[in-house]
């Protein structure tokens, strides 16, 4: 989703640089987003693609197709798909974390080294919920930690598939995100205010991290972004 929250700040940050193309899919065509997008720098060609990320495989592997076919290369798919509700476990789990191992593997048939691919970098947004659970949304944070854990999988494979992964983890950012949630069976009707209560980020601060991330592109990499700083995470064997 490039075109929310920290997703939208985040294209913002990338188009500064000099990038090639930059091709956001997202279930909701924001135009104006999407101009402003091609303002900051007119040298990045800005591509809108709809997208919903419960789709099937075999539907995101043609829309790839038509991306790669138009591309020709692709170096770097960022997975920021997410929403926070925990009444809805289904399309939770379906958002968080299916859609993210789906289009990871649809472009494995692009990139993969044994099929003469050239490879390619995953970055896969996570939450630090998903190595420090917020209890009150279980199927959240699990769903995240999901992520973390598929991502270190994928990183380990990239001897054999050419292809890299590392996951970005935002702590609490000033999104629409945290204005209202459901907690799971509502166990705690405040969970919003209480969670806003916390020190947070902006959107801006987490985007420039995650940017700063993004050229650091290491394999196997979980970075945390919170309260405007970028750390490594270590991970538990």
């Amino acid at each position: 989703a490039g075109l929310g929250g920290i997703g939208l700040d985040t294209s913002r940050e990338l188009v500064k640089r000099n990038l090639k193309n930059l091709v956001i899919l997202d279930r909701i065509d924001n135009p104006a987003a999407i101009a402003e997008l091609k303002t900051i720098n007119p040298k990045v060609n800005v591509s809108f693609y709809p997208y919903d990320v419960t789709a099937p495989l075999t539907e995101t592997k043609k829309l790839l197709k038509t991306i790669f076919d138009k591309l020709k290369t692709v170096d770097i798919l960022i997975n920021g798909a997410g929403i926070l509700d925990d009444h809805q476990i289904e399309r939770t789990i379906a958002v968080n974390f299916t859609g993210l191992v789906n289009t990871t593997t649809a472009i494995m048939d692009f990139w993969d080294k044994r099929n003469g691919g050239p490879g390619g970098v995953v970055c896969n947004i996570g939450s630090v919920t998903g190595f420090n659970a917020i209890y009150q949304v279980p199927v959240y944070s699990a769903s995240k930690a999901a992520v973390v854990s598929f991502t270190q999988s994928i990183a380990k494979l990239a001897n054999i598939t050419g292809v890299t992964a590392f996951t970005v983890n935002p702590g609490i950012t000033k999104t629409t995100l945290v204005h209202k949630f459901n907690s799971w069976l509502d166990v705690e009707p405040r969970v919003a205010e209480l969670l806003n209560e916390h020190p947070t980020q902006t959107t801006l601060q987490c985007a420039q991290n995650f940017v700063k991330a993004i050229e650091l592109n290491q394999n196997g990499g979980i970075w945390k972004l919170d309260l405007g700083k970028l750390d490594p995470v270590q991970w538990t064997k």
